[in-house]
């Protein structure tokens, strides 16, 4: 009998964002207005309530992040959620 590999790996690996990729500008966005801010990717985990390498995958747009999310970035960065979606056509 042939023994099957399981893989341990629960996700699918992601493709990396074009740079028309919703994820990739709304990224670029945040890391815009956390740098204008002069905030740490660690000290807007924190004002947010997520966790810092979240933070770092939502800026190099590797997350399809949520909406209670993109709500949580948006306060801890003072301003409407609408703000962070500005720039996605």
């Amino acid at each position: 009998m042939e023994r099957v590999s399981k893989t341990s790996s629960a996700r699918p690996k992601a493709r990396k964002p074009t740079t028309q990729d919703p994820r990739l500008l709304f990224g670029r966005r945040v890391r815009q207005l956390r740098i204008e801010r002069g905030l740490s990717q660690e000290r807007l985990a924190e004002l947010s309530h997520l966790h810092r390498n979240y933070i770092g995958g939502v800026e190099r747009g590797e997350r399809n992040i949520g909406l209670l999310n993109v709500v949580e970035l948006a306060h801890a960065l003072r301003l409407r959620p609408m703000n962070l979606l500005e720039l996605i056509p």
